[in-house]
C-alpha cells in the first residue's frame, strides 16, 4: 500500500507548480485526503441507510482544515449525511436516492415492480439489487463482451436499446421480441450490433469449471479477482438509476479476469482432442485446439467488435474543443459546463496549444475555493481574473450557499449594482447581512433577486463587444429566478466575475441552460458554438440570438467536424449527440441569416455542414435518451434548407 500510494507524490509535486489544469490543488496533505476520497463526487450509503421516501439528516463531521500562510487553519465545519437517521434506515439499502431528477425513483419502481405510492420493503431492495444493479448494470455489460451487443443506444430496460444479445435469432426474439422489425440504423447498420453467438462466454465457462476441477487454489484466486472487480464494485457503487450514461468501463477488470478462464478453456479443448479425436497426439491436439479456439473466439470477437472500437480517424472530441475555443474572441473567459464539454477544451489548449489566450472556467468546479483561487493567477496567455471575494471570504465552505432573503431597506422591485452587492453585502462580515440556521450555522445573504451590471457604451463599442448598429442598453438587468432560495458558490462566482470584469474581457458560455435562472440568457449572443455576453437584449427567441457575420465566419472557416466527412469513421450515441450540437448550431444560424435576408449565406452554411458530415457516419437514430432530440434538430435543419431555397439539400434530409 505504501508503494502504491507513493505514486501520488507526483500529484503533489505537479500541483505545487500551479499548472493550467490543477484538479483539487493537491499541494498539501489535507487537500490530498479530499482528492483521494473523491469528496467532490458526494457520498452514498453502502451497508446502512434509508429508502428513497425519507430524507436523511446532515450531521457535524468535525472541523474543515485548509492550508494557511504558515499553518493549517479551521475554515468551517464538515457536514456529512447521517444515513441512519431516518425511520426507514436498514441494513443493505439499495433504493436510497430520494431525488427523481433523472428518473431514479421511476427506475426503482420499474426494476423492483413497486407500485406508485408504495414504499419499498427489504425484498424490493434485494429485487432491485439483483435485477438492476447486478443484472442490468453489470451482467448486461459483461455479456456485451462475451455474448453480443444489440446496438450503441443507452439502455433503459426497454427491448430496443443497448441490450445484450446472443446473435441467435430465436433466442433474441424470445428475450426482446421480433428483432427483424428493428430499423437498420439501430441493428443491421449499427456498428455496435455485435453477434458472437455466446462462443466466448461458453469457452470461458468451460475454463471456469476446468480450473475448479484441476486446481481449486488457483480457481479461488481467479474467482476472487472476478468477484472484486465485478460484483463487489456493484455493492460499493450502489448505483441509483437511471445513470446519465452507460457505466461499462467500471467493470472492465471483471472482463480481464474472465479472459483467464477463456484461456484455460483452450487447454480443456486440447485435452478433449488429445483424448478422443487425436488420441495420444499431444502436438496435433495443441495445434487443433489453438486453431479452433482462435477462430471461434478472438477472430470472431475482432471481426464483430473492431469497427465500433476503432478510434484511429475520429477526432471529434478534439474538434469540439477547438470549435468552442475558436468561437471566442481574443483573451476571452469561457464558462464550460460538465466534463464532456471541458476536458476537450483543456486538451486542445494544453496539448495542441489551440487558443491559449482563452481562460476556460469549469462551472461545477467554481463551487470550490481552490478552483476560484486558481483564477487569481495567470495561466498560459490568459491574464488573472478578479473574483471580488478574497481567498478568506470563500475559504472552505464559506459562502457555499448564499440565501436570497429580503432585508428592510432593500426595494425588491429595484435593480441593485451587482459589484456593490457582492463587495459590500455578500462579502461583508456585518451581522445584519447574515442569517443563522437551526443548526447554528451562519450564512451571508443576498437581500435581492434583481441585480444590474452597468455598461460603458463607449468602451463596449470601442473594444468590439457590440456591433456598430446594435442598440446598447445602459445596464444589464439580471432577474434571478424567484424559485431560487439561494445561490450556490459557483453561481455566485459567475455573477461576481461578470460584475468585476467591467466589460474589459469578452465573457462567453458554451451553454446557456445552466445560467438561465440567473437572468443571463437574454444577453448571450451566439458567435458559433459559444455565446458571448453582450449589453444587447435578444428580441427573437424563435431561432436563437446570433451574431450573424461573426458566427458565419467562425463556422465556415474555423470549425472541425471530427473527420465525420471521412467514410467509415464510427460515432457512438454520445458522439452523435455532439454532432447534433454542431448540426443544431448550423440550422439555427441559417434561420437567423434567412431572417436577415441572407439566404445565400444560409445555403452555403447548410451545404458546408452536409459536406463535412456524411450520412453514413451519422445515421438517423431513434433514441429513448434526451427526448428524441435527433428528431427536433433534424426538423430545424430541414426547415432551414427549405427556407433557404435549397431544394436538393432538403430532399436529402427527411431521413436524417
Amino acid at each position: 500500500m505504501l508503494l502504491g500510494y507513493s505514486t501520488y507524490f507526483t500529484t503533489l509535486i505537479r500541483s505545487t507548480a500551479n499548472p493550467g489544469v490543477d484538479m483539487y490543488n493537491v499541494d498539501n496533505p489535507v487537500s490530498l485526503v479530499g482528492y483521494l476520497s473523491r469528496d467532490q463526487y458526494g457520498d452514498w450509503p453502502i451497508l446502512y441507510g434509508p429508502d428513497f421516501q425519507d430524507r436523511p439528516e446532515r450531521s457535524d463531521a468535525g472541523n474543515l482544515y485548509v492550508k494557511g500562510q504558515d499553518k493549517y487553519e479551521i475554515a468551517g465545519k464538515i457536514s456529512a449525511t447521517d444515513w441512519g437517521s431516518t425511520p426507514s434506515s436498514h441494513f443493505f439499502p439499495r433504493m436510497w436516492d430520494g431525488s427523481n431528477d433523472r428518473g431514479q425513483i421511476d427506475c426503482y419502481r420499474q426494476f423492483s415492480g413497486l407500485s406508485e405510492g408504495e414504499n419499498p420493503t427489504m425484498a424490493d431492495n434485494i429485487k432491485y439489487f439483483v435485477s438492476y444493479q447486478n443484472g442490468f448494470m453489470f451482467l448486461r455489460y459483461f455479456l456485451w463482451n462475451f455474448s453480443g451487443k444489440q446496438n450503441d443506444l443507452q439502455g433503459f430496460g426497454n427491448n430496443r436499446d443497448g441490450n445484450f444479445i446472443t446473435g441467435i435469432p430465436f433466442l433474441d426474439d424470445l428475450m426482446y421480441g421480433d428483432q427483424s422489425r428493428m430499423p437498420d440504423t439501430i441493428k443491421k447498420s449499427n456498428k455496435s450490433n455485435n453477434r458472437m453467438f455466446m462462443l466466448p462466454l461458453i469457452l470461458g465457462l468451460i475454463g471456469f469449471f476446468y480450473q475448479l476441477k484441476r486446481s481449486k487454489n488457483d480457481f479461488w484466486v481467479t474467482l476472487l479477482l472476478f468477484f472484486f472487480t465485478g460484483f463487489a464494485i456493484v455493492v460499493y457503487l450502489n448505483q441509483a438509476g437511471y445513470q446519465p450514461r452507460e457505466r461499462d468501463y467500471a467493470y472492465a477488470g471483471a472482463c480481464y479476469a474472465f479472459a483467464i478462464w477463456i484461456g484455460l478453456g483452450v487447454i480443456w479443448v486440447k485435452d478433449i482432442f488429445e483424448k478422443y479425436a487425436l488420441k495420444g497426439k499431444a502436438d496435433a491436439a495443441n495445434y487443433a485446439a489453438a486453431g479452433l479456439c482462435f477462430l471461434a473466439v478472438p477472430v470472431l470477437m475482432g471481426s464483430q467488435e473492431w469497427n465500433d472500437h476503432d478510434r484511429s480517424k475520429k477526432t471529434l472530441a478534439r474538434d469540439i474543443g477547438k470549435d468552442y475555443l475558436e468561437s471566442c474572441p481574443p483573451n476571452a473567459i469561457l464558462f464550460s459546463f460538465g466534463d464532456n464539454d471541458t476536458y476537450p477544451l483543456w486538451y486542445a489548449q494544453e496539448v495542441e496549444g489551440i487558443r491559449p489566450d482563452v481562460r476556460v472556467m469549469n462551472y461545477s468546479l467554481l463551487g470550490t475555493d481552490w478552483y476560484i483561487n486558481q483564477l487569481r493567477y495567470k495561466v498560459n496567455e490568459s491574464s488573472p481574473t478578479d473574483v471580488i471575494f478574497t481567498p478568506e471570504q470563500i475559504q472552505g465552505n464559506s459562502r457555499d450557499a448564499v440565501p436570497l432573503q429580503a432585508l428592510p431597506g432593500f426595494d425588491q422591485n429595484k435593480y441593485y449594482d451587482a459589484y456593490d452587492m457582492f463587495k459590500n453585502v455578500v462579502g461583508s462580515s456585518d451581522q445584519k447581512y447574515t442569517v443563522s440556521s437551526q443548526d447554528g450555522d451562519v450564512y451571508n445573504i443576498l437581500p435581492v433577486h434583481k441585480l444590474s451590471v452597468p455598461v460603458d457604451a463607449n468602451l463596449v463599442r470601442s473594444n468590439g463587444t457590440v456591433n456598430a448598429g446594435d442598440s446598447v442598453v445602459s445596464e444589464l438587468h439580471l432577474d434571478i429566478s424567484k424559485q431560487k432560495g439561494y445561490l450556490f458558490k459557483n453561481e455566485l462566482a459567475v455573477l461576481a466575475i461578470i460584475a468585476a470584469n467591467h466589460w474589459q474581457r469578452p465573457i462567453c458560455f458554451n451553454s446557456t441552460y445552466e445560467v438561465d435562472a440567473l437572468g443571463l440568457t437574454k444577453y448571450i449572443r451566439q458567435d458559433g458554438l459559444a455565446g458571448r455576453l453582450v449589453p444587447v437584449e435578444s428580441k427573437n427567441a424563435n431561432f436563437g440570438f446570433y451574431n450573424n457575420d461573426v458566427a458565419y465566419k467562425n463556422m465556415m472557416t474555423k470549425f472541425g467536424f471530427g473527420n465525420a466527412g471521412t467514410s467509415g469513421v464510427y460515432y457512438d450515441e454520445e458522439n452523435r449527440r455532439h454532432l447534433n450540437t454542431l448540426r443544431a448550431a448550423h440550422a439555427q444560424l441559417a434561420l437567423s441569416l434567412i431572417d436577415a435576408g441572407k439566404k445565400d449565406q444560409a445555403k452555403n452554411l447548410l451545404e458546408h455542414f452536409d459536406q463535412n458530415v456524411l450520412e453514413s457516419n451519422f445515421p438517423y437514430g431513434m433514441t429513448s435518451n434526451r427526448g428524441n432530440q435527433h428528431n427536433r434538430i433534424s426538423m430545424s435543419f430541414l426547415l432551414a434548407a427549405y427556407e433557404a431555397g435549397d431544394q436538393s439539400l432538403a430532399q436529402k434530409w427527411p431521413h436524417r
